[in-house]
């Protein structure tokens, strides 16, 4: 099966097959949380807006949940899908616009561009940039970047209602990836969660788990972890320790051997923020603090 960052990278570029990515059987959930919109609760989440004009599809998901995808669509609105839009380019929420776009060869794809993933999965994209306004029927969704786990992270923003459709920003119950062999950055991953919490959402449609209803608590709470995180970096390297995989060792106590690898990631996050920063360097793969 290979390491998790190994299974990480097939991850994010399709190459695991259904059984490799996820162990669970879709569940096929919805809420309505919203007058014609629903929240399904999938492998990945989606959500479909109701619009005059078809509807408007956010995160279809990954390519081998599609025909599910579509079926739970039909089953619900046996409409014409108008616009489909993404949150970022990762396997499990963009890989399957392909399928999608041959089932409604008419529908507009939107994302933020980021193409060395974008040509991975084939559609008539369309470009999106920071503050585009997208029609949804009668309302509009504005476009939020909040770079961080993905380079092209947007979030979109229902201001009426205060309601953030945030992709992978936040996930009620535990934290969020930020690899930096995948894209990721953990400053700029920062910088979202507080630009966030400036909005002042009511609530957040995350694409994993459920609706978060205290999106203050929750981005608090990741801003929190990160401050301590950094810390025990920092003490590890006050102590001594050059490599990721030392720190990991001591800051991650009877961690399974399985999640060693993402763990590395998020310290290698850390460092390289610090190093940024200026208050951690490298000599080679030896990593060492800088006192003020």
């Amino acid at each position: 099966m290979g390491t998790i960052r190994e299974r990480g990278e097939k991850l994010f570029s399709g190459e695991l097959s259904p059984r490799e990515h996820h162990p669970l059987q879709p569940t096929g959930e919805s809420e309505e949380v919203a007058d014609g919109v629903v929240f399904f609760r999938w492998l990945g989440n989606f959500t479909a807006v109701k619009t005059a004009d078809g509807l408007v599809l956010i995160d279809t998901g990954a390519y081998f949940n599609q025909r599910g995808t579509i079926e739970m669509v039909r089953r619900h609105w046996p409409d014409r899908v108008n616009t489909a839009i993404y949150t970022h380019g990762h396997v499990d929420h963009a890989s399957g616009a392909p399928a999608l776009a041959a089932r409604f060869p008419d529908a507009r794809f939107l994302k933020m561009p980021w193409p060395e993933r974008d040509s991975r999965w084939p559609a008539a994209w369309e470009g999106l940039v920071d503050g585009t306004a997208i029609a949804a029927g009668d309302d509009t969704l504005v476009t939020v970047h909040t770079p961080g786990h993905a380079p092209d992270h947007l979030c979109f923003w229902h201001e009426a209602s205060r309601t953030l459709f945030c992709g992978d920003l936040a996930v009620k119950g535990t934290t969020v990836y930020i690899p930096p062999n995948l894209g990721g950055d953990l400053t700029a991953y920062l910088a979202s969660l507080e630009r966030v919490l400036a909005l002042r959402p009511a609530r957040l449609l995350p694409a994993h788990g459920p609706v978060i209803d205290d999106p203050e608590t929750v981005l608090r709470g990741y801003l929190e972890h990160r401050r301590e995180r950094e810390e025990q970096v920092l003490d590890a390297l006050r102590r001594g320790d050059r490599s990721a995989d030392a720190m990991v060792t001591r800051i991650y106590r009877s961690l399974e051997d399985t999640l060693v690898p993402i763990a590395r990631e998020s310290v290698l996050a850390h460092l390289l923020k610090l190093e940024r920063e200026g208050r951690a360097g490298r000599r080679e793969e030896a990593w060492h603090i800088i006192d003020p």
